[in-house]
């Protein structure tokens, strides 16, 4: 089994850094959590120049056709730099929603507007501070008409639709929901990461469209989460080595008692710890890729793996981070803290990684019992 990425894979990883150095993505991330902007226009018009909106859409709606690998590229060169866009609502999640779930005429409805980022999507899930489980879903639709309230909704204020988790019948199902109307009312909302908006929306009667049908809602929700989680645990794993690098960096050009800080034994456990939790979270992040592009039955174990570890590998790295800076590391002026902010609303997307250790648990001991 080859764990290495194809040296087409490499180049476009290249081309995607070096794209994202060109448009200084750190210094928008800073301008838009420090501005009014919900996203950087320019980054985001950039990434859709270069197909990356339309990475694994097929050909036949004007997507690229290439595969889950590919989109793992991509997203860890985002989180590495701390994009400030809404690519991962719009792709990760609404665009691979239509891709499991749509029909034909939904397919051709929204995909090639999401393929030439047209139109700008999302994924609506929590209502309450309470985890989502298919008991406490109060969004109902009846008759077509969707009915509730959806909190923390990524980039719900810039979206054009959305895919919302509702109940009908009894059933938990996805629909596609038009945000551009009088009957979704959207607030943003405060997060620990303003460079990432979020959104209070509120539906009264919206049209909607089921995605897939609600006989296996629960099951099909999962799936798409599962997929999303892979690729979250990318970005994830991109902010973990960024801050790594940049620990590295500081230490061997900040000088104390006339020799680098990185000679010293408590700066060389801090780079070393560093590096294992990354290369675990590399590994557990390489097993989701393969599960994901291979659509294994192993992806729930490999899915929940990758997130927790990656999520646990940039917790590590971004507190580390502003440990090595020392007193600087607090400062506004330094990056340090913009990556633990990041870190900190990653970990939330998707659920928690409480929620995704009982995933990880849970999918074993259904393995075991096999």
């Amino acid at each position: 089994m080859n764990f290495e990425f194809s040296q087409e894979q490499v180049q476009l990883r290249d081309s995607v850094r070096k794209m994202l150095d060109n448009k200084e993505a750190l210094k928008k991330a800073r301008e838009v959590l420090e501005g009014e902007k919900s996203y950087d226009k320019d980054l985001w018009n950039s990434l859709v120049e270069m197909g990356l909106t339309a990475t694994t859409i097929p050909e036949e709606y004007e997507g690229l056709g290439l595969g889950h690998l590919e989109l793992c590229v991509v997203a860890e060169e985002l989180g590495r730099s701390l994009a400030p866009t809404p690519f991962s609502s719009s792709v990760y999640l609404a665009t691979e929603a239509l891709l499991l779930l749509g029909s034909d005429d939904q397919k051709k409805e929204y995909l090639p507007k999401l393929a030439r980022g047209e139109i700008i999507g999302t994924f609506a899930h929590s209502e309450s501070n309470t985890s989502p489980t298919a008991s406490n879903i109060n969004t109902v639709v009846n008759n077509g008409k969707i009915n509730g309230k959806k909190i923390a909704v990524p980039d719900g204020d810039v979206s054009d639709f959305a895919i919302v988790t509702a109940v009908e019948d009894g059933k938990i199902g996805l629909y596609a929901v038009n945000l551009k109307n009088e009957k979704s009312q959207i607030i943003s909302q405060d997060t620990l990461d303003p460079s990432r908006s979020h959104a209070e929306i509120s539906f009264d009667g919206a049209d909607s469209e089921l995605l897939g049908s609600t006989e296996e809602g629960w099951a099909n929700l999962n799936n798409l989460l599962d997929k999303a989680a892979v690729l979250f645990a990318f970005e994830q794993l991109g902010g973990a080595e960024a801050c790594m690098n940049m620990a590295k960096e500081y230490s061997l050009g900040r000088f104390a008692f006339g020799r680098p800080i990185a000679s010293f034994q408590a700066i060389k456990h801090k780079l070393a710890d560093m590096f294992v939790t990354v290369e675990l979270a590399r590994s557990n992040c390489y097993f989701g890729a393969w599960a994901l592009s291979t659509d294994s039955a192993e992806l729930p174990t490999a899915a929940a793996t990758s997130r927790v570890s990656a999520s646990q590998a940039y917790h590590e790295c971004s507190k580390e981070n502003i440990q090595t800076h020392g007193g600087m590391g607090f400062t506004w002026e330094f990056d340090c803290h913009l990556f633990y902010k990041r870190c900190r609303q990653l970990a939330a997307n998707i659920g928690s990684q409480a929620i995704w250790k009982d995933k990880l648990i849970s999918s074993l001991e259904r393995a075991n019992t096999l």
